[in-house]
């Protein structure tokens, strides 16, 4: 389970002394936790979640890190790549456009997709078996495309 993964790759790198990965990894298992337990009952989120969670973690860099650039503020760019390089670290290979095309036609194949009335259910079949491995905001465009016609 990914999560044990973050956790044994949080004590290695604490007997590493790596304080930057120490305070990512923190992070990470933060949000997962803020996520859990942020509903009515508590939740034990599968990877798929946590892959959503981390996804969300390097975007956030990423828009810190443009607004840190802009400013000229170098230390405090690095700071995020370094950060977003130690989440990618544990996020999927993302499929090219060219690969996300093929997986969504043969979805919307598999599910006998016909009409955009079937675009909610295209797209939660894509990000149960693509999360963390596809931009659905691309995804969303393309599969409209296909099933508009």
């Amino acid at each position: 389970m990914l999560r044990d993964e973050i956790n044994n790759a949080l004590k290695d790198a604490m007997k590493a002394a790596d304080k930057r990965r120490v305070s990512t990894l923190r992070l990470i298992n933060a949000e997962i936790l803020k996520r859990e337990t942020s509903a009515a009952e508590r939740l034990s989120l599968g990877d798929a979640e946590i892959l959503d969670v981390m996804g969300k973690m390097i975007k956030q860099r990423q828009e810190s890190l443009e607004i840190y650039e802009k400013a000229g503020r170098a230390e405090l760019a690095a700071q995020e790549r370094e950060e977003i390089e130690i989440i990618s670290a544990y996020m999927p290979k993302h499929l090219s456009d060219m690969e996300a095309g093929e997986a969504i036609s043969a979805l919307i194949k598999e599910l006998e997709a016909a009409t955009i009335k079937d675009m909610g259910r295209t797209m939660a079949a894509l990000k149960e078996r693509f999360a963390g491995r596809m931009d659905f905001g691309k995804a969303s465009a393309m599969v409209k495309k296909l099933l508009a016609g």
